[in-house]
């Protein structure tokens, strides 16, 4: 239904009424009665209506502007105030003629006209009669016409249906003033009060909000019970539409509330941060899109950026997925896309810095050297996987900083020990709660270049659990064929990682999962010599400390005696880090003499180590005399380096039987069985009685009990000890081996050769027993490491017994018979 109060004629201005004015009130049955009984005059002057239609009964309030109307208004109320009322067929007349108005019009009464400021006429019109132009007489001043009454049609007093459509606009019109906003609620008081039929569906008809053709066609209507059911009709139209408006507005209603209020807060909010000097979200957008305009991506990067960032730009700032994608945009623009530093070629400046970081490790420096010619002659080689495996403290991570020196690159390091999580590697789905990036992305946003060199530190201590496994995330990592688009779980992109050089340190290679351990290619570093410790010790280590401590060289020196001493009494390792923690204890010392200005020796001496080392614990190390039989120094392996083994064999009587003791693994348990049966298939080739064999008990023990000990090199140094208890005879002084044994007698090669060296000089051995297979092993080794050493290479064991038993017999040796 129509919610307005004044129909214009020209251009529908609404006009209050006065406050002074009487109140209309609603039309009675009885003023229904009176009105019909009145007599129409033969000629009216016509008013034309331009966007309303009058209906009997119905009062409403009308402005003039027209120079025509307002002459009619003025005449009609200086005399029998009764005009006729017709709408225009088009509303855009201005001088409306007689064929340009509707022929069925209302006869009306000009209750009150008020002028108004502007100059127009308000006019209050209250319907009568419906009438029907029969003529046009005049057009000027203003339309004057013939009419005659046109007879409405009524149903009988008694007639129920009329009366139900009565009670349907009744209750329509009640539902449609609650459903609609625009309507007062005070209207339905004026629908109950209506007691006139007739007036009901005229006073329905003049509200309703119908186009002007659709209310001229229901004035038009003769028959009363005809005009109620279309105008039933319309209201059924009219309801069902507010009905689903409403519907709908319900729907979003809620929606729109929350989005407005949130859009305030957000501009108040944006407001408080402009006043604080912050920067707001549109600002920080388009300094993203700009900083995007100077990265080096290709055509796809560059749409999936402005995707993500045209959802941003959709989000609203105060949900928890605007910090998210936030976030996101700021990585992406954060990494180096296409962005690679320049490298230096410089082969002989490369071998400087190589040199002069690092001493000895020859064959690692000698690889990385070959690598960059490569490199320089094609200038597009996918950088390969280099794997440095050696025991602890080696230099296995500085050779990646140095690598990276060389090259003029930036250098980047991840400790992969004890990791266990997948996503550390390949990171977190954005969508998660705490989402990041993996350690790869990460380490390169900080790297700021896309081709650095990459230490990917302790890859054999890598392990596994529910959340996956992080060596299988790796594969793709460490794959030149793949890593050109390394799918970060986070980026949600491939990332190009071809051109980064990475190098991967293990201490075993063994525990590493094969298809991991094929991509790499795998250098061995085995540790330092005692001539090479001196000479790290005298030109890196302590130098380091000392300007660690606050110290320089004219405040402590130390000689090459001294940092020997300290190498083989207080260190037993591969590398140089215990070395380096003692070092740095003798320049604590010095540092605290010269802080509190006490006396102290500037050049650093055996009496001073042994002052702040304490004595030497690691003698033991040492060989120890002959002069018991059944006692052979044999060479081992260790996670830490090479070490020396003592073998010790004691009889006494009984039935032949062996124990054997200290810790040892099933490999060396194996090992003491094929050397006795050895002895017993071969006791007259080896001079021995086959009868004291049985009648003597077998002791074999490996001392330092607690330590667990296990493989094939003890073979030949257990066999040697027990043809030296059955003997009697003392094993050649300063002599070390190692080897396997086979029931022929064979001697096999062993691993670890280096580093077993290097224990027998730290022991001061002098001849070693090798297969004669580990020549090769030897012949890789520096001559100068290898000096004061005499090597015996043997391939069956009477050439061991031959070399090791002498013909002396030990003190208090025991008479077997």
């Amino acid at each position: 239904m129509s919610n307005h109060k004044i129909l214009t004629i020209d251009n529908l201005s609404l006009q209050e009424f006065d406050s002074e004015s009487d109140l209309i009130p609603l039309l009675t049955p009885e003023d229904e009665e009176e009105m019909n009984n009145e007599l129409l005059p033969e000629t009216l002057p016509i008013l034309p209506l331009r966007n309303t239609v009058l209906f009997p009964g119905v009062v409403i309030p009308i402005s003039a502007g027209r120079d025509k109307s307002i002459k009619l208004i003025n005449d009609a109320n200086a005399s029998g105030k009764v005009i006729g009322v017709v709408a225009q067929i088009n509303e855009a007349d201005e001088d409306p003629s007689k064929n340009d108005i509707n022929k069925i019009g209302t006869v009306a009464k000009i209750l009150r006209v008020l002028k108004m400021p502007d100059g127009n006429v308000t006019v209050i019109l209250q319907g009568k009669k419906r009438f029907e132009i029969d003529e046009v007489v005049a057009e000027e001043p203003y339309l004057t016409a013939t009419i005659k009454e046109v007879t409405e049609k009524r149903p009988r007093k008694n007639d129920s249906e009329f009366s139900a459509i009565i009670d349907s606009i009744k209750e329509l019109a009640i539902k449609i003033i609650q459903e609609s906003p625009n309507i007062p609620t005070e209207a339905t008081f004026a629908i109950k009060n209506i007691e006139s039929q007739s007036f009901l569906v005229n006073f329905v008809s003049s509200n309703m909000n119908l186009s002007v053709k659709e209310k001229q066609d229901l004035l038009a209507i003769n028959g009363l019970k005809e005009r109620a059911l279309e105008t039933l009709r319309f209201m059924n139209v009219e309801l069902q539409k507010l009905e689903l408006k409403n519907d709908i507005q319900s729907k979003v209603r809620f929606d729109l509330d929350q989005q407005q209020r949130e859009y305030f807060l957000h501009q108040q909010m944006k407001t408080i941060q402009e006043e604080l000097g912050g920067v707001s979200q549109e600002e920080e957008m388009d300094e993203m899109s700009q900083k995007a305009k100077t990265k080096k991506w290709d055509e796809k990067t560059q749409q999936h950026f402005e995707k993500e960032l045209s959802k941003m730009r959709r989000m609203n700032p105060q949900a928890p997925d605007f910090g998210i994608q936030r976030n996101y945009l700021e990585m992406f623009l954060d990494l180096p896309w296409g962005e690679f530093s320049k490298d230096n070629f410089d082969l002989k400046h490369a071998q400087k810095v190589l040199d002069k970081d690092h001493f000895g490790l020859e064959e690692v420096k000698k690889r990385m050297i070959e690598h960059l010619a490569v490199l320089k002659l094609r200038n597009d080689m996918k950088s390969p996987i280099i794997c440095l495996t050696g025991p602890p403290g080696v230099g296995k991570t500085s050779i990646g900083r140095s690598v990276a020196e060389a090259l003029g690159r930036e250098y980047v390091r991840i400790s992969l020990g004890g990791l266990r999580d997948e996503a550390e590697i390949r990171g977190h789905r954005k969508t998660y709660i705490g989402a990041m990036p993996g350690r790869i992305i990460q380490s390169l946003k900080k790297a700021g270049t896309s081709n650095p060199v990459f230490v990917l530190d302790e890859i054999d201590k890598l392990s596994s659990s529910h959340n996956g496994d992080p060596s299988s995330a790796l594969l793709e990592v460490l794959d030149p064929e793949q890593n050109n688009a390394f799918y970060d779980n986070f980026l949600e992109m491939g990332y190009d990682l071809s051109k980064v050089m990475f190098i991967a340190t293990s201490n075993n290679m063994s525990v590493i999962q094969p298809a991991l351990r094929d991509r790499m290619e795998v250098i061995k570093m085995s540790g330092y010599t005692i001539e090479e410790k001196v000479e790290i010790a005298k030109k890196h280590l302590f130098a380091k400390q000392l300007e660690a401590h606050g110290l320089t060289s004219k405040d402590l020196t130390i000689g090459k005696k001294q940092l020997e001493k300290i190498i083989e009494g207080y260190t037993r390792e591969s590398g140089v880090r215990g070395l380096e923690n003692k070092i740095a204890q003798i320049v604590r010392n010095a540092a605290k003499s010269v802080a509190m200005e006490e006396e102290y020796n500037k050049k650093v001496t055996d009496e001073d180590i042994v002052k702040v080392l304490g004595v030497p614990r690691l003698e033991r190390d040492k060989y120890e005399s002959n002069d018991v039989a059944g006692v052979v120094t044999g060479l081992a392996w260790t996670s830490v380096g090479g070490d020396i083994l003592f073998i010790e064999s004691l009889i006494s009587p009984g039935k032949g039987s062996m124990t054997i003791t200290g810790n040892l693994g099933n490999v060396m348990k194996e090992s003491a069985t094929i050397a006795l049966e050895y002895i017993k298939a071969n006791a007259e080739l080896l001079g021995l009685n086959p009868e004291i064999i049985s009648k003597y008990n077998i002791h074999l023990h490996v001392p330092e009990g607690a330590t667990p000990k296990d493989g094939p090199s003890a073979g030949i140094a257990m066999l040697t000890s027990l043809v030296s208890l059955f003997t009697q005879k003392r094993v050649k002084k300063n002599l070390a081996m190692t080897g396997e044994i086979t029931l022929r007698g064979k001697v096999l090669p062993v691993g670890g050769i280096k580093e077993k060296i290097l224990a027998a000089k730290r022991a001061n051995i002098k001849e070693i027993i090798l297969c004669h297979e580990n020549k090769s092993d030897i012949d890789e080794i520096k001559s100068e490491y290898l000096e004061g050493l005499t090597f015996h290479y043997v391939k069956e064991m009477s050439e061991v017994l031959a070399i090791a038993i002498t013909n002396q017999k030990v003190k208090n040796a025991k008479d077997l018979k």
